[in-house]
């Protein structure tokens, strides 16, 4: 697997540096020269989205005969450093995905993306969207995106056959959680499969830790540096802690910390039967779709449980109400049809295929029948609060600090130094 990742990372620079490109009908073809150009980046994972992708991009084209779209396909674990090349080398592509947070942000306060407030007021097209979502892309002076991709949370889901043959209940706490663990170990099963190289694969155990100890306020004060607030608070501690508790169970596979998520090592596991539960983004259920349609109907899914004692609402999430936004270059030549582009990706028709694909469109008056999506949208509207990934919502170089702790965490590294060192690094940070 590992040998075919990179022989398609190989295929891409040869496609970039030869400009050749996929259009809408996955044929290769050279660029055209006579016509405009603009370029699109994306970054999912999942086939069943690019073809909805593609298709879009192919109805754009259609009905703009003198423009040409360069779409580029780059791995979600690449496309960080791709796009800092881009801002550094002043390179940016004409439109391209983001996470909002810190990395949206730093774009906006130099001016490297357009404020694309007018577009979004024009003919009331933002009624059209999802308020949580699109308030994550919001600010006093714009709206810097547009939500596309996904409305993701992180859940734990599970194969019922193994819970339905073990007469396992969906757990409600933390505890519950680890008598389950501690069945599936009985029985040979891996309880978590984990794949965490890349470290935000196992961040989300440590974030859902954080919220279930402490509640929101804990990571917002830290993260905003407001009301005395710490990454070395004691929740920060302890959640580090449960993380390791979890790996001392034996909860994840063997070699967890160097397997690959953008590879399938995680999923693979789940699909021949070795593990039992995962948690992952509620983009899960498309990768499975695509990978491995027989398994759909074998997938449950509850949320993270609640802690006893803990200060954070069970019902809280982490994730994002735009898996991804996307923004516009200010380098952009053509910025209208930029946006045009982008109304494309998520109009009514790509709106009905993301569904069919296993998606939560960012966009109101959904109308989804298969049932498991839909408990997974009953769980997103009724969250009083959805934490954005901390890797996401920091900026850059915290969260990549934020990552490589975390990853040493689950390595074992001591928690309470690991969390001394990300405030220390904070404090460098902010000039403090």
């Amino acid at each position: 697997m590992k040998k075919i990742f990179k022989a398609l990372i190989i295929l891409m620079i040869v496609l970039i540096i030869s400009g050749c490109f996929y259009d809408g009908d996955n044929v290769l073809v050279k660029t055209n020269p006579s016509k405009k150009q603009l370029t699109l980046y994306t970054i999912q994972g999942d086939s069943s989205v690019n073809q909805v992708i593609a298709d879009s991009v192919y109805r754009f084209e259609k009905d703009n005969s003198n423009f040409e779209v360069v779409h580029e396909l780059i791995p979600n674990d690449l496309y960080k450093n791709r796009l800092s090349v881009c801002v550094a080398t002043n390179q940016m592509p004409d439109v391209f995905p983001t996470w909002s947070g810190g990395i949206l942000k730093q774009y906006i306060s130099i001016g490297g993306v357009v404020n694309l407030e007018k577009y979004m007021k024009a003919d009331n097209y933002s009624y059209k969207f999802n308020d949580k979502a699109l308030k994550m892309v919001t600010d006093d002076n714009g709206i810097w995106g547009v939500p596309v991709e996904n409305m993701a949370i992180a859940l734990i889901f599970y194969n019922k056959d193994i819970f339905n043959a073990l007469k396992l209940s969906e757990p409600k706490t933390f505890d519950e959680l680890k008598d389950i663990i501690i069945k599936l170990k009985q029985h040979q099963y891996i309880p978590f499969a984990l794949a965490n190289r890349t470290a935000w694969t196992g961040s989300m155990f440590y974030m859902y830790f954080v919220d279930r100890l402490g509640g929101p306020s804990v990571f917002d004060n830290a993260a905003n540096r407001k009301n005395k607030g710490s990454f070395d608070n004691d929740v920060f501690v302890k959640a580090g802690k449960m993380v390791q508790e979890l790996v001392n169970m034996g909860a994840f596979p063997k070699g967890f910390n160097w397997m690959d998520e953008d590879a399938g090592d995680s999923r693979n596991l789940l699909y021949n039967n070795s593990a039992c539960m995962s948690l992952a983004g509620s983009w899960f259920i498309s990768n499975v779709r695509y990978e491995k349609p027989d398994f759909v109907d074998k997938i449950g899914v509850f949320p993270f449980p609640s802690i006893t004692g803990g200060k954070g609402d069970p019902r809280n999430t982490i994730g994002t109400l735009g898996d991804n936004y996307y923004s516009v270059a200010s380098s952009c030549e053509y910025p209208d049809k930029a946006f045009e582009l982008i109304k494309y990706l998520i109009d009514d028709t790509a709106v009905k295929k993301r569904i069919v694909a296993g998606k939560i469109p960012p966009v109101k008056d959904l109308d989804i029948e298969n049932p498991l999506i839909n408990e997974i949208l009953d769980y997103i509207n009724h969250s009083p609060n959805v934490q954005f990934w901390y890797d996401q919502y920091l900026p850059p170089k915290l969260s990549e600090a934020h990552l490589t702790l975390s990853r040493r965490i689950f390595g074992g590294e001591d928690p309470k130094k690991a969390a001394e060192q990300l405030e220390k690094i904070t404090k460098q940070y902010y000039n403090q």
